[in-house]
């Protein structure tokens, strides 16, 4: 595992149909052309291309990622090169599940990616460091991180193997120094992203540390300026719950009506709903679209921003079913 400073960041000129606000790019798209950016500057957004129907990603061989269940509705990952059988762990708030499922697949867990402090994502990574002697574990500069032995910045680089590429994304709200992992190969194939609790399937993370502003940026401007393509691996399963709540706000929306039918299968027969796309989140996460103008007006938001505030309002008071909600939920 090698890693390589952050970068910089650049602004983004305005746009002449938008508000005129400047928005700060996030540093990783310096030199990436092959990443494409949503203009969001009070324009409309729309992926008409995107459907909820069967697609066939273009995985790569050579990165297998293995969702690994924990305490109640959390993921851990493994992140596995095939070509060395190094993997990375992200999030093991229970290591003795993860290094079993690494042992499975015949993978030695390399080192560890946390994405934030809160105890049900970093509490795992003392005992992991007990299990494995001289292992790493990553986590943000700005979060105090419980086991922390190398921390990392936006932009931060890491390698695992000799395919594999990690690319540290500060994505703060949540926590004030949450990080989510943004992973390519040098073999290609759909690339992925660890979001912890910044981005859910169709929801976020509750702004315990931040902002609208914060998490906007978070969401729209840097995990949404990543290729549609992405797979999106968050830290927890609410994606059943989320969609309820969201469509209370957009009953019209048939992609999320799809998505909710296809996710209660999936629970159903006690598999996981991840991961999403980018590109699939701008159609059915609500948050993610707040740019559309109809969504401003179903708030009474003069801007994305406000729209954003607005909606995570209304999800923090929802009871949906009278169900109880973990603290980092929705």
């Amino acid at each position: 595992m090698t890693t390589v400073g952050p970068g910089r960041q650049r602004r983004r000129p305005p746009s002449a149909a938008g508000s005129g606000r400047l928005r700060l790019l996030p540093p990783f798209l310096k030199g990436k052309p092959s990443i494409s950016i949503h203009f969001l500057l009070g324009g409309s957004l729309r992926s008409p291309e995107i459907s909820l129907e069967e697609k066939k990603p273009k995985r790569n061989p050579q990165m297998k990622i293995i969702p690994v269940p924990c305490l109640e509705d959390n993921y851990a990952y493994l992140i596995v090169d095939e070509s060395t059988k190094k993997a990375v762990a992200v999030d093991p708030v229970e290591p003795e599940k993860v290094l079993k499922a690494a042992s499975e697949v015949g993978a030695y867990v390399d080192c560890v990616l946390t994405t934030h402090h809160h105890w049900d994502h970093a509490g795992g990574n003392e005992k992991m460091r007990l299990q494995v002697p001289g292992i790493k574990v990553f986590g943000g500069s700005l979060d105090n991180v419980k086991g922390c032995t190398d921390q990392v910045e936006n932009g931060t680089k890491l390698s695992l193997g000799r395919d594999i590429e990690i690319l540290c994304l500060h994505t703060p709200c949540h926590t004030k120094g949450h990080i989510s992992y943004y992973v390519t190969s040098k073999e290609g194939g759909d690339p992925a992203v660890f979001t912890g609790d910044t981005l859910f399937i169709a929801g976020c993370g509750r702004f315990f540390e931040g902002t609208a502003e914060q998490m906007y940026q978070s969401l729209i401007v840097t995990l949404g300026s990543l290729p549609k393509s992405t797979r999106v691996y968050c830290g927890h399963e609410y994606t059943v719950k989320n969609l309820k709540f969201m469509l209370t706000l957009e009953p019209e929306n048939e992609m999320m009506k799809q998505k909710l039918e296809w996710s209660e299968k999936q629970r159903e027969a006690n598999q996981p709903t991840v991961p999403s796309t980018i590109g699939d989140e701008f159609e059915i996460n609500t948050f993610m679209r707040v740019d559309l103008p109809e969504i401003q007006g179903k708030c009474s938001a003069k801007s994305p921003v406000e729209a954003l505030s607005e909606v995570r309002k209304i999800k923090d008071n929802w009871k949906g079913g009278n169900e109880v909600y973990c603290r980092a939920m929705l």
